[in-house]
């Protein structure tokens, strides 16, 4: 089984993917997590996706494309996986599941956690994370013990530059820039079920189970 999260920053699409793998035992792959895994153990394809973030650029596609196969290919991935963080464009999309024929295989489904803007920029305008051992706290939802403390290590807490008010809507509108073929892509395919991602984690989580056991005859 394959399948793709889609979900504009703060939608949650992280953590749910991470849960629901565990739920389906399927593999959590996050593309910032791959890249940085295949640098660290210097495989030829992390080394020339490292040259390419030194210098500030973005990793080519077939680069991203070739590390994912080459992660799909372990034996933790058999049955199957969810991708986190990749696709994000219409190119890449197509791109993958081209690479994906090749050997047979394709994207079964494709959950995209929808939340309407004004909760996004509630959600990351109240997030802070650890400079020490980057745990994310928010001030609502799961706020410290002390103020500006992390809870794990003391660290100091401090709100990115990219989670500051002034920034999200920005980043949320090049976001549903580049999702918005990708969408369209998918639904085309038949491929993509929109979830509601507003309420408790838990209940979200248990719709897109739902839509992702549904999407094929014999999941339980």
């Amino acid at each position: 089984m394959y399948v793709v999260f889609l979900g504009a920053p703060g939608a949650g699409k992280g953590t749910q993917a991470a849960e629901i793998a565990k739920d389906l035992k399927l593999a959590h792959i996050a593309t910032g997590d791959m890249f940085r895994d295949a640098q660290k153990k210097g495989t030829t394809l992390g080394l020339k996706a490292k040259e390419y973030m030194e210098k500030g650029q973005l990793v080519p596609d077939e680069i991203t494309v070739a590390m994912l196969l080459e992660r799909i290919s372990r034996p933790d991935c058999a049955q199957g996986v969810i991708l986190d963080g990749f696709p994000r464009t219409l190119a890449q999309a197509e791109a993958l599941d081209k690479a994906l024929a090749k050997q047979k295989k394709a994207i079964d489904d494709v959950v995209y956690i929808k939340v309407p803007d004004a909760e996004l920029i509630k959600r990351l305008g109240g997030r802070w994370i650890c400079r020490k051992c980057q745990t994310p706290y928010h001030e609502v939802n799961s706020p410290p013990k002390a103020k500006g403390v992390c809870d794990k290590c003391d660290g100091e807490l401090y709100q990115r530059a990219d989670d500051v008010p002034g920034t999200i809507k920005e980043r949320l509108k090049v976001f549903f820039a580049q999702t918005a073929p990708l969408i369209d892509y998918y639904t085309k395919n038949g491929k993509l079920t929109e979830v509601n991602g507003q309420g408790e984690m838990a209940a979200v989580r248990k719709k897109i189970l739902d839509a992702v056991k549904k999407g094929k005859p014999g999941r339980k």
